[in-house]
């Protein structure tokens, strides 16, 4: 190949978008970052697209990375009058963050992709990379607790995501298909990437389309994998909760199970507890992002494994 590779990376929130800005420290505009929409919400009538946001945020250097959302250094200024006047706030958006949610809702509302919009927000945020919603078809998580039924948001923020998951199901998945855009992507990549999301909230609702999981799968660059848990736990958010609910341990080989058939490898941490495994393979390294400087070097070590792998 040609100078950097190009590389496609799936990815859901915090330790996708970490990836992405590793990797676009590494190639800049060689990569594409195939992003849930599945988490995406509507708040008093505002279209909230938080994967492609964060990921957008991360890319832009603008994250709260103490917070882990949202803009770094942002008011809630707009938000906390509405919720003086009396509107929900339970799913609060800080003052620049909810700039962007109106720019995508009218942009969409006259008449344009939520592709087109996500390029222009990443373009004036100065993003070199592609940040591509997986598909324009509406689609929706819903957890199923012992409370009934609940969109992943109100699972998470409304709810605190303390109830054990009893089942996940994403509505509108069943007709939804991948862009253009996300499907150039793929056939066009020298490295495809499931990055180290949620496999279940993240990119279960990515690989569940079925022509852009037929990408994946009947791509013939290496595929890889690289799994959220650090030494079988999850940093953030309900990973281990989700595996326990599919019945897959807690570990590598859990992780691997949810990609079965579409990989080459599986990069995981030097401590998981999983037995080594031949197929996949699993390669062991440092995979947590602490830092900017961990960042990249996971990404490199990824480019690095391409070059032995190819």
């Amino acid at each position: 190949m040609r100078g950097s590779p190009r590389v496609a990376l799936l990815a859901g929130g915090t330790g996708g978008a970490k990836l992405a800005a590793g990797f676009q420290a590494e190639i800049g505009e060689r990569l594409s970052v195939i992003a849930n929409p599945a988490d995406d919400e509507t708040v008093l009538g505002i279209d909230v697209s938080p994967d492609p946001d964060l990921i957008t945020y991360w890319l832009a250097g603008q994250i709260d990375e103490e917070r882990g959302w949202g803009i770094a250094g942002d008011t809630f200024t707009v938000f906390d009058r509405l919720g003086l006047l009396g509107a929900p706030d339970w799913f609060r958006i800080s003052d620049r963050d909810l700039a962007t949610c109106i720019y995508r809702s009218t942009f969409v509302s006259e008449g344009g992709t939520r592709t087109a919009a996500q390029a222009q927000i990443a373009s004036a945020l100065g993003v070199t990379a592609a940040v591509l919603p997986a598909t324009e078809t509406p689609i929706r998580t819903r957890i199923k607790t012992g409370a009934g039924w609940r969109t992943l948001q109100q699972y998470l923020i409304a709810d605190g995501g303390s109830d054990p998951i009893e089942e996940v199901n994403v509505d509108g998945l069943e007709g939804a298909t991948a862009t253009p855009e996300v499907l150039s992507a793929l056939t066009g990549a020298d490295l495809i990437v499931i990055g180290p999301s949620n496999p279940v909230l993240s990119i279960g609702p990515i690989l569940g389309m079925p022509d852009l999981r037929s990408a994946v799968e009947s791509s013939s660059v290496p595929v890889i994998a690289v799994s959220p848990l650090i030494a079988g736990r999850s940093i953030k958010g309900p990973t281990e909760e989700c595996l326990k609910a599919l019945g897959r341990p807690s570990d590598a080989s859990g992780i691997a199970s949810l990609y079965e058939g579409l990989l080459t490898a599986l990069v995981c941490d030097d401590d998981d507890p999983a037995e080594d495994s031949e197929d996949p393979p699993f390669y062991r390294g440092k995979t947590l992002m602490e830092n900017a400087s961990d960042r990249q070097d996971l990404a490199r070590s990824l480019l690095q494994l391409l070059e032995s792998l190819t």
